[in-house]
């Protein structure tokens, strides 16, 4: 039986495979084009599978804005390499995910795997396609919706730290400043008062003990651990921070001074939080190579 390089271009087009790929699908479906399709669905699903416990590490952040800029939606893709990373299947991908979370706003990250793309597959789908194409674990991360009355603004860095501010009052030029603050200084909350008791108590806790290692009297132990605590406390709010154009006032008298608020905010970085494994390349190396590295 012939497979005609016209069968070929035709099954190249509609799964993203290699030539040969395409051309051993054919061959086993007698040629049978829709046959073929779905047989190397079947095989990129499976393979995906197989990749699905490499740690994925890398990736990108990507932001996706609604047309008014009262919402917007920051999504982190994973991959295993950067060079993945900057290709633009992945890259493509990762913003058809943003633009989807948008549009759909889905309940949890099950919900949103759920979600059909423009070409009728899921996102789920695409992303097991797409590691049958490329090679490497993809996995969707993380996504995050904010929403505002007033403003959101977003600021991505390069494409690994991407983050956004809801702002009341102000003007653009202010949100975009607080988003890129965000971006850089990491707040973990936003005002003192959305720190949790718990949070609050333990850092308490620490601070009476190194005061206490002092050998001051308790009254002015009191005084110390309450005025560390609010610089302890002031490092991890945003409003509580120095702003980063301008170290000499903090994000709160920035704000004041424009009669804005921040009313949410998100912070997402690629890999944060994700233990990587740690690869001695020379080791492999000498490993595959049968040696063991003594002389």
């Amino acid at each position: 039986m012939t497979i005609t390089a016209d069968t070929v271009k035709q099954l190249r087009e509609r799964t993203g495979a290699g030539m040969m790929e395409c051309k051993k699908a054919l061959v086993e479906t007698s040629g049978d084009l829709d046959a073929a399709a779905e047989l190397m669905r079947k095989q990129g699903l499976a393979k995906a599978d197989k990749k699905a416990t490499r740690v994925a590490a890398e990736g990108t952040v990507v932001v996706e804005r609604a047309a008014d800029s009262k919402a917007a939606a920051l999504v982190e893709i994973n991959c295993e390499t950067d060079f993945v990373a900057r290709g633009d299947d992945f890259r493509g991908f990762a913003q058809a995910v943003a633009a989807r979370v948008l549009a759909a706003r889905p309940a949890n990250l099950e919900a949103l795997l759920a979600t059909r793309l423009d070409g009728g597959e899921s996102i789920d789908e695409r992303r097991r396609a797409l590691i049958a194409k490329i090679g490497e674990n993809i996995s969707v991360r993380r996504f995050a919706v904010v929403t505002s009355s007033g403003q959101v603004a977003a600021y991505v860095h390069g494409t690994r730290i991407g983050a956004l501010v809801a702002l009341e009052g102000g003007d653009a030029a202010l949100a975009h400043d607080v988003a890129m603050h965000v971006a850089a200084s990491n707040p973990r909350y936003n005002t003192m008062a959305d720190v949790p008791a718990d949070v609050v108590a333990k850092e308490r806790e620490i601070l009476t003990e190194q005061a206490q290692g002092e050998g001051k009297p308790a009254d002015i132990v009191t005084k110390m651990v309450e005025g560390r605590l609010r610089k302890s406390l002031g490092e991890i709010t945003l409003t509580g921070q120095a702003f980063v154009k301008d170290p000499d006032q903090s994000v709160e008298k920035l704000l004041k001074s424009a009669k804005a608020s921040v009313t949410a905010f998100e912070r997402f970085e690629v890999g944060a939080g994700i233990e990587k494994k740690q690869e001695d390349f020379a080791a492999e190396v000498m490993a595959q190579a049968g040696l063991t590295g003594k002389h």
